[in-house]
C-alpha cells in the first residue's frame, strides 16, 4: 500500500520523547506530544489559585519538558520557529487525537506494565493501519505485543532512536514475527531519506545491536583498566580520535551518558543474555559499583570519572578520578610514541595497522580491546543479526566510530589477525581466543576480507551464499573513496577531480581540514576548465569530516609577516576570481557542503549556482575572528544580496544592518535552515539533504537537472545598489557606540568600519549602482590593509597556535 506520514504522535515527553518530537518537526511533520497529568500542584500554581483541572496545570509536564528541550544545547530543532509545529496535550484529555495521526511513537518510561497501559489507551483511539512503534532500548519488543489486536501487531515494531535524535544517525528497527514486511520496508525508507538516519534492522535480542556491542566494548575497557594499570586520562587519550572514536573517548562518554544508564544496560545484559559467553564482562568492576553508590554518575551529578572544580581565583579545572583510591586529582599529561606515530597517518585504516604494531601501553590496550572484540562480534552473528555489516553500521552511526569492528579487522588483515587473537595473553571473561566458525569458512572459500568494492559499489561477504553481495541500499550512493582510484581524471596535492558519470564531475578537496590554499584554487579552476570543455556540470564536495574550514590562514600570515603585499594581493585576487568563475561559468556548479563550512568554503558555496547541503551544515563568514573581513567575495556578496532585498517603501538601512551584523558577529549557522535565515543561502537556490551519505548523489542529480533545463551562463552584475555615506554613517555610529560600551575592542571597531566601507560602496555622496568588480576591488583593498595591522597578525598567529580567536 502507498503510505505517507503527515502527522505524528509522540507519547512521553521526557528527554527522548521531546527531542524525537523536535526532530520530526525538523522535517516538516505536524507533531502531537502527550504526557501524563500532574497529581499535585506546585507551590507557584497554588499561589495563583490554580487547580488540578486548569489546562495549564494538566499540560505542565509536557510543556515544561518541551520548553527544556527547545532551550537545550545542542539544539534539537533546526530553527526555533519549528516549535510551532509541535502541539502539546496529556493522555487523559487528548489521547483521542491520535485517531488523526499516521504514526504513534511510544517513549514512556522503561517499564513494561506502563507501556502496556499506554497501549491499552492507544488501542481505543488508533485508526486501523496507523503505525505504532516503541522507542524502548531494552524491553523485548515481542513482550509488548501480548494482548494486542491483530491490526496493532501487524503495524507494530521497535524504533530505537539514539540520543540526541537530531545528531546521532542510528535508528534501529526491531520487528516482531507479526510485523508486516511493508511496514518494515516503509520505516527503513522513511528513516533513511526523511529522518536522515542510518537504519539498522535488528533482531529482538537484549539491547539490540548498538548497545549490545557498544556497551560490551565500554565495559571490556573498564576491566582492562585494572589489568593494564591504566589511568582515566590514559584510556581517554588512547581510545579517542586517534583510534577513530569520538573526542569524548570512553570515560568522558560515560560521564555524558550517565553512569547509571550504562550500569542499567549492563545489568540488563547480565540478566537477559545468560547464554552470552562474555557475560562476565557485564559484571561491573568494584570501582564502578562504588561510584554508583556515591552518586558519582557523571555530568548529571557534577561528578563522575571527571569533576570540574573552581579555584579561589575563579579559574576552573577538570580533575580526574584515581580508580585505585577513588580520589580526584589534577590530570596528568599522557605521552605515547604510538599515538605520535598515528598522527602522521591520515587514512584511518592504515592508522589502525600503525596502532596495532606499537610497543607502548597505547598499543597494548589497542590489542587487548580489539582482539576480544573481534571474537565477540563474530559470535553475535547470527544471534543479533544475520548480516555482520549491520554491526559496523550501528557502531559508526550510534557510537561515532569512524569504522566498525569488522572494518578494523579488515584493516589489520582478517587471516593474520586470527593467529594474534589466539596468542593474545590479555584475555577478558569468556574469551577463548577462537573466532566464530563462519569467519574461518569465509577464509577457506578464498574470501580474504569482509568487504570489497566492485564498480564503485561496496560489497559484503554474505555468509549464507558464501559470496559477495552489494550492501542493500547503497547502490544509489556515490562514495568518492570507492571510485577515486578508477575515476580520477586530474589531481594535485590538494584536489582530485573525479568523473561521477552522466556528464558530471566532482572537485574534491583533501587538504588538512579541507582548507583552501593555492593548490585548491588551482584545482577548482582546472575543474571548471575541464567541465566547460567536456562535461555538463560540476559538483564541489568531498568525503571528509568537514566541507571546508576556510582559507589557509597560515599562508596569509606568512605573506603578511614578510610584507609581501604584491603576492598577497595576487592570491586574494585569484581567490575572488575563482569565486566569480563558479558563479559565471558556462556550466552549472552545485556546491554540496556539510558540517563546518567556514570562510572561503562558505564564500565558494555562496557563489555556486545551487547549494545542495546536508541538514547539519554549520556555515559562516568568520574572518572577523582573525582580524580581517571576508576577502573571497563574501563581503561583496552580502552587499549584493542586501541590494536585492531593498524595497522602495523600506528603510534600507535595516537590511544593510542585518547583513553587516552577520559578518561582524561572525555568525555561524547551527543548521542548514539557519544558514538560510542568516542569509548565506538564497531563496530557491538551495535544497537540504537529510542523510549525509546521499548528499553527493543528490548534488549530482541537481547538476543534471540544471543542465537538462538548458543552463544559460549568467551575466556579471552591474546594478548593485550601495548606500555610500548614507549607510556609512549608520555603520560608524554603531561601531562608536559598541566601542564606548566596551562590547568591542579598538581593532574590532576598525574591522567593522572597513567592512561597512566595502558594503556601502566606499565614500559615495549618494546611493549608487555599482558593479561586482567595483565591490571586489574595495573588498580586496580593505582585506590587504587589515593584513598590514599588527593586531591582525596577532589574531592570526593566535588562531594558528591556539586554535581559537584572540580578542585584542
Amino acid at each position: 500500500m502507498k503510505r505517507s506520514i503527515k502527522k505524528v504522535a509522540v507519547l512521553g515527553s521526557g528527554v527522548m520523547g521531546s527531542r524525537i518530537a523536535c526532530h520530526f518537526a525538523n522535517i516538516g511533520m505536524e507533531v502531537l506530544l502527550l504526557d501524563i497529568v500532574p497529581r499535585e500542584l506546585l507551590p507557584a500554581e497554588e499561589a495563583k489559585g490554580l487547580t488540578l483541572e486548569n489546562s495549564a496545570v494538566r499540560n505542565r509536564i509536557v510543556n515544561s519538558s518541551l520548553d527544556t528541550a527547545i532551550k537545550s544545547n545542542p539544539a534539537p530543532l533546526f530553527s526555533k520557529s519549528y516549535a510551532s509545529r509541535i502541539k502539546t496535550g496529556n493522555f487523559d484529555d487528548d489521547m483521542s487525537k491520535i485517531s488523526q495521526v499516521d504514526w504513534v511513537i511510544e517513549v514512556v518510561v522503561e517499564r513494561l506494565d506502563i507501556k502496556k497501559s499506554v497501549f491499552d489507551q492507544v488501542e481505543k483511539y488508533r485508526k486501523p493501519g496507523t503505525l505504532i512503534t516503541s522507542n524502548t532500548s531494552g524491553i523485548p519488543i515481542h513482550m509488548m505485543n501480548e494482548g494486542r489486536s491483530d491490526d496493532f501487531k501487524a503495524h507494530f515494531c521497535g524504533t530505537h532512536f539514539f540520543n540526541p535524535p537530531r545528531y546521532l544517525q542510528l535508528l534501529e528497527i526491531i520487528p516482531t514475527a507479526d510485523t508486516k514486511q511493508e511496514v518494515i520496508d516503509f520505516l527503513n525508507h522513511f528513516g533513511d531519506k526523511m529522518l536522515g538516519k542510518t537504519v539498522v534492522l535488528c533482531k529482538d535480542t537484549p539491547a539490540f545491536i548498538g548497545n549490545r556491542i557498544g556497551v560490551y566494548s565500554m565495559l571490556a575497557l573498564t576491566h582492562l583498566v585494572e589489568e593494564l594499570d591504566l589511568t582515566v586520562e590514559e584510556v581517554d587519550k588512547y581510545t579517542g580520535p586517534a583510534m577513530g572514536h569520538p573526542k569524548s573517548a570512553t570515560f568522558r562518554t560515560a560521564d555524558v551518558v550517565g553512569l547509571d544508564t550504562l550500569v542499567n544496560v549492563a545489568n540488563g545484559l547480565d540478566q537477559n543474555a545468560p547464554n552470552d559467553e562474555a557475560e562476565g564482562v557485564f559484571k561491573l568492576p568494584a570501582y564502578i559499583t562504588k561510584m554508583v553508590d556515591n552518586k558519582w554518575l557523571g555530568e548529571k551529578t557534577k561528578k563522575g570519572f571527571y569533576e570540574k572544580v573552581k579555584a579561589a581565583d575563579g579559574s576552573s579545572e577538570i580533575l580526574s578520578l584515581n580508580l585505585k583510591t577513588l580520589e580526584y586529582g589534577s590530570q596528568q599529561k599522557v605521552k605515547s610514541s604510538t599515538l605520535e606515530a598515528t598522527k602522521l597517518v591520515e587514512d584511518i585504516r592504515k592508522r589502525m595497522k600503525v596502532y596495532e604494531q606499537g610497543t607502548d601501553k597505547a598499543a597494548v590496550l589497542f590489542r587487548a580491546m580489539h582482539y576480544p572484540l573481534f571474537e565477540y562480534v563474530s559470535k553475535r552473528v547470527p544471534e543479533i543479526t544475520d548480516d555482520f555489516f549491520r554491526i559496523d553500521d550501528a557502531m559508526r552511526a550510534g557510537f561515532g566510530w569512524e569504522i566498525g569492528p569488522f572494518e578494523v579487522w579488515d584493516a589489520l588483515g582478517v587471516r593474520e589477525t586470527i593467529s594474534k587473537i589466539q596468542s593474545e595473553e590479555k584475555r577478558l571473561p569468556g574469551q577463548t581466543g577462537e573466532v566464530a566458525q563462519w569467519v574461518l569458512e569465509m577464509l577457506e572459500s578464498g574470501a580474504e576480507s569482509f568487504y570489497k568494492v566492485e564498480n564503485g559499489v561496496r560489497h559484503y561477504y554474505d555468509i549464507a551464499s558464501k559470496s559477495y553481495k552489494p550492501i542493500p541500499g547503497t547502490e544509489e550512493l556515490i562514495v568518492l573513496d570507492h571510485i577515486r582510484d578508477s575515476k580520477t581524471i586530474w589531481k594535485n596535492s590538494g584536489v582530485s577531480i573525479i568523473d561521477l558519470g552522466d556528464g558530471i564531475i566532482n572537485c574534491e578537496f583533501h587538504t588538512k581540514m579541507n582548507t583552501i590554499g593555492g593548490d585548491v584554487i588551482q584545482g577548482i579552476n582546472k575543474a571548471i576548465d575541464i567541465a566547460e570543455k567536456d562535461y555538463r556540470g560540476l559538483v564541489i564536495s568531498n568525503d571528509g569530516k568537514n566541507f571546508s574550514a576556510g582559507a589557509n590562514i597560515g599562508m596569509i600570515f606568512m605573506m603578511a609577516v614578510e610584507q609581501d603585499y604584491d603576492e598577497l594581493n595576487m592570491a586574494v585576487r585569484m581567490f575572488q576570481n575563482t569565486a566569480m568563475r563558479l558563479r559565471y561559468s558556462s556550466i552549472p556548479v552545485v556546491a554540496a557542503p556539510f558540517q563546518l563550512t567556514l570562510g572561503g568554503g562558505c564564500e565558494f558555496s555562496m557563489h555556486a549556482d545551487f547549494v545542495q547541503l546536508h541538514a547539519e551544515t554549520y556555515m559562516g563568514l568568520v574572518e572577523f575572528g582573525v582580524g580581517v573581513i571576508p576577502g573571497g567575495g563574501g563581503s561583496k556578496e552580502f552587499a549584493l544580496r542586501a541590494s536585492d532585498e531593498y524595497k522602495p517603501e523600506q528603510i534600507v538601512q535595516s537590511t544593510l544592518k542585518d547583513r553587516f551584523l552577520t559578518i561582524g558577529q561572525a555568525k555561524v549557522s547551527t543548521s542548514a535552515v539557519e544558514a538560510f535565515e542568516l542569509g548565506y543561502l538564497r531563496e530557491g537556490k538551495y535544497a537540504i539533504t537529510m542523510n549525509r551519505w546521499r548528499l553527493l548523489a543528490d548534488a549530482k542529480a541537481k547538476a543534471i537537472e540544471l543542465a537538462d533545463a538548458g543552463y544559460v551562463q549568467p551575466i556579471p552584475r552591474t546594478d548593485i545598489k550601495v548606500l555610500g555615506n548614507q549607510g556609512l554613517g549608520i555603520v560608524y555610529v554603531g561601531a562608536d557606540s559598541m566601542r564606548a560600551g566596551k562590547y568591542i575592542s579598538d581593532h574590532d571597531k576598525k574591522i567593522s568600519e572597513k567592512l561597512g566601507w566595502v558594503m556601502c560602496g566606499g565614500d559615495l555622496s549618494a546611493p549608487t549602482e555599482v558593479s561586482e568588480q567595483y565591490l571586489l576591488d574595495l573588498e580586496r583593498k580593505a582585506f590587504l590593509e587589515l593584513c598590514a595591522e599588527r593586531k591582525t597578525l596577532e589574531r592570526i598567529q593566535h588562531m594558528l597556535t591556539k586554535g581559537k580567536p584572540l580578542r585584542n
